[in-house]
């Protein structure tokens, strides 16, 4: 039969790996979107979060959608796209817009009509394929849950700076205990 320290041991061990990976994912997450600028995919995937209410009711703010890139010419009429805003208020946004319309210029480079659903009006700029990042393929619902709760500040205490602290916290009392069980070790050896 264990016993309780044992067992205490595996689950301090267990809490500690899913801490670590939850951080762990969470920091890639927010690196891949923050630090990279949309620059960097993996495995051709991106992940963006949505900042307005432009595609409502399909996808709500605070959403984290994962967007695949997509060959332009596999673009249809309705998916939802994420692209870099190049002109107006738009300059230097990420948005995620439905494909309203397909075309092509003179050189044969593909040109999208795209609108956000709620209001249904068609964007005053096209999209050209260069500006695309990828159609949306997936909504987290883990990561948009995550995201919205560590966007408040009691979310981001208790799901980030708490864990953290645990951590910090148990590995040093962990540490003191050896060292104390070292010290009993001596002093009985010494006692002998």
């Amino acid at each position: 039969m264990m016993s309780m320290k044992k067992i205490f041991s595996i689950i301090k061990t267990v809490l500690n790996i899913l801490i670590v990976a939850f951080v762990l994912l969470f920091l890639f997450v927010v690196c891949m979107q923050r630090f990279s600028g949309n620059k960097l995919s993996f495995f051709d995937y991106r992940l963006f979060t949505v900042v307005s209410n432009s595609m409502e009711p399909e996808f709500m703010v605070g959403d984290v959608l994962v967007a695949k890139e997509t060959d332009p010419v596999n673009i249809k009429v309705g998916d939802a796209v994420s692209y870099l805003g190049t002109q107006g208020s738009f300059k230097d946004k990420i948005i995620t817009h439905e494909v309203t319309k397909i075309t092509q210029d003179e050189n044969g480079k593909y040109v999208f009509n795209t609108k956000g659903i709620k209001y249904g009006v068609e964007d005053v700029y096209e999209v050209t394929e260069d500006q695309l990042y990828g159609v949306v393929v997936y909504k987290t619902i883990v990561l948009s849950f995550i995201y919205k709760i560590i966007m408040t500040p009691v979310g981001l205490f208790v799901l980030v700076v708490i864990p953290v602290l645990y951590i910090i916290v148990s590995e040093l009392i962990s540490a003191m205990l050896k060292k104390e069980e070292k010290r009993r070790n001596q002093l009985k050896d010494k006692n002998i």
